[in-house]
């Protein structure tokens, strides 16, 4: 039986999605390259100046600031999703498992900006946490949760956490539990089994979910300028501000670019640096 026609139906819907994705970002390659015309909407003849401008302080510490906050993002999210997944695997009580992957995957049915709002109930200067440690007496004043890059960072994990843990928890149930046994049957106790063997064979989990959640966090838009207040800028904000406050779409366009340059790169880098940790695990 020939399936090369169910193959073509199946992967037409892709090949269509890839090629409209591709004359967009034609589009905005072509308007980066274009000069910006103040008090009009039409873009000028050709220039390079929109990416000479990018070498300006300016926009070279928004892209820095741009790519810790994605660091620490992905760190953090690690940090908080690897024993959600560890326990999502391990766990025997059904009912205990089920809790916890509701738990996990239920902000993925919340859209970015309702999630951003919960946490500005959460992180304001009369949110939950603010009143939690006043009426503890561990603070005498509200603290500055807000507008702060913890604050932004704080919001992002909880974005990023559900794929972490998805991947993470995918990861950790192809390790072999008779890996487990055979180093605590050598002596080693749980903490040394944990640290020296499924750890190790969790890495191409780790990998997956660090970078997946860097790549996300790169193009966050809604939680830096709700919780960052335009005091915690990213990219994605400098390009908003820039394409609908000074309607420089040109230059708008080349900040997308360079973000986008960006973001590869770092990828790149991150892949390379983690090559020979991925040969570690399970085959």
């Amino acid at each position: 039986m020939n399936q090369r026609p169910l193959l073509r139906v199946l992967v037409s819907p892709a090949v269509l999605c890839a090629l409209g994705f591709a004359a967009a970002l034609a589009a905005v390659m072509q308007y980066s390259l274009r000069a910006y015309v103040p008090g009009s909407l039409e873009a000028g003849g050709f220039t390079l100046a929109n990416f000479a401008a990018l070498m300006k302080p300016l926009y070279a510490r928004v892209f820095l600031d741009t790519v810790w906050i994605c660091v620490l993002t992905a760190f953090f999210t690690l940090i908080v999703g690897y024993p959600l997944a560890y326990a999502l695997v391990h766990v025997r009580n059904a009912a205990l498992k089920s809790a916890i992957l509701v738990i996990t995957v239920t902000p993925l049915f919340l859209g970015e900006v309702v999630r951003t709002y919960a946490w500005i109930v959460v992180l304001g200067n009369n949110g939950f946490v603010n009143a939690m440690l006043l009426k503890s007496g561990l603070i005498d004043a509200p603290l500055q949760l807000m507008f702060t890059r913890l604050g932004v960072v704080t919001a992002l994990v909880h974005v990023t956490l559900p794929i972490m843990v998805i991947m993470l928890a995918a990861a950790l149930s192809h390790i072999d539990r008779d890996y487990e046994r055979a180093a605590a049957s050598l002596g080693a106790g749980p903490i040394r089994a944990f640290l020296t063997v499924t750890l190790p064979l969790s890495t191409p989990g780790i990998i997956a979910g660090v970078t997946t959640a860097f790549a996300w966090t790169f193009s966050a838009f809604a939680t830096p300028q709700l919780i960052g207040g335009g005091q915690v800028n990213m990219v994605a904000n400098l390009v908003y501000q820039l394409g609908f406050a000074s309607f420089n779409f040109p230059f708008a366009a080349s900040l997308s670019v360079a973000g986008l340059l960006l973001a590869f790169a770092v990828l790149a880098l991150l892949r390379a640096a983690a090559a020979p940790l991925e040969r570690i695990g399970p085959r």
